[in-house]
């Protein structure tokens, strides 16, 4: 289980954050704790990638700035 923290251009309310959850739990995501402007991820690699939290983040109106490992 891979552990992330990732920065989020473009939330800025609660409505923001629904959606950047609802998104991240589409694609797999075990458990995404979601705030304004970033997010801690915990997800299996061999089935999501960051290459993919990414595609639905865009998909979702959202831009995924940088990340990190926890």
């Amino acid at each position: 289980m891979k552990k992330i923290k990732i920065n989020i251009d473009g939330m800025t309310c609660g409505h923001c954050v629904k959606r950047v959850t609802d998104a991240l739990n589409s694609v797999g995501i075990n458990d995404a704790q979601v705030e304004i402007g970033h997010a801690i991820l915990s997800f299996d690699e061999k089935i999501v990638t960051i290459e993919k939290i990414s595609e639905v983040l865009k998909e979702a109106g959202y831009t995924l700035k940088d990340w990190q490992s926890l």
